[in-house]
């Protein structure tokens, strides 16, 4: 079993050495698996290039970069990073500002050999602040449907979402399409859609995958329950002949849970 964090990192110097640290934390005892972290350095340097290349120099596990001198969006970092890791891979997406836990890759893996066949996974996950100070009543907790149309349904109606707490195959990625790279937000949810619309329902993971940080230069500050009801609005309009044929509705205006 082999395991890819994939991380696009736009101007996070002072944030990615964390990042990076807590990758290279994981263990893997007793199971017998890999891993690898990936990542996509794109937009002007900010001193993250030289601390990639000091990062790629460690010993195992393997630290691997690319640079684009323009900002990309996330979903084509992804796309770009996915393309390298090797056939068979298990995919993490982790953003360069957040905190992978030490046994989350153990975890998976644990829950990959329970649940043969099964081609993505699902965690909780905590926020923390922008000193990684736990943030109470702030928490992320996975659902349990009977189905990816029951999934599907309290996505659209604002009831659950799911962001980076995931780990899917390589394999399946490339039957979805990967990304829709023109995505400039909501482009992992707009993923998990296709990955339910497939037929695919996620595993659902005991455990805690990663620390969420908040801080002022979070891309998800100020997605409120209108933005979030927008992207929402963008994706369904994408599957709408899809949705409405599960008996799916158009998103109404109201607040996610857990927004």
């Amino acid at each position: 079993m082999h395991f890819t964090v994939i991380t696009p990192s736009h101007r996070r110097r002072d944030l990615l050495p964390a990042t990076i640290a807590s990758v290279r934390a994981s263990i893997a005892d007793p199971l017998d698996f890999s891993f690898e972290h990936f990542i996509y350095q794109n937009g002007p340097d900010d001193g993250t290039a030289a601390l990639l290349a000091e990062a790629a120099a460690q010993p195992y596990p393997p630290l691997r970069h690319w640079q684009h001198p323009s900002r990309q969006r996330p979903g084509f970092a992804r796309n770009a990073l996915s393309q390298h890791a090797p056939a068979g891979a298990w995919l993490l997406p982790l953003d360069d500002d957040d905190l992978l836990l030490q046994r989350t890759l153990y975890h998976y893996a644990a829950q990959i050999e329970a649940h043969p066949g099964r081609p993505w996974l699902v965690a909780d996950f905590l926020r923390v602040d922008e000193h990684a100070r736990y943030l109470p009543n702030e928490d992320y907790y996975a659902w349990q449907f009977d189905s990816p149309t029951a999934m599907l349904t309290a996505i659209f109606r604002a009831e659950h979402f799911i962001q980076g707490n995931v780990c899917y195959t390589k394999q399946l990625l490339d039957e979805v399409g990967g990304y829709d790279a023109e995505l400039a937000m909501a482009e992992d949810l707009d993923l998990y859609v296709r990955f339910l619309l497939a037929g695919h329902l996620p595993v659902v993971c005991p455990h805690i995958s990663h620390l969420h940080r908040f801080h002022a230069a979070n891309t998800s500050q100020g997605v409120d329950a209108a933005k979030h009801n927008a992207d929402l609005r963008v994706i369904y309009d994408k599957y709408a002949g899809r949705l409405r044929a599960l008996g799916i509705a158009a998103p109404a205006s109201q607040q996610c849970a857990g927004l």
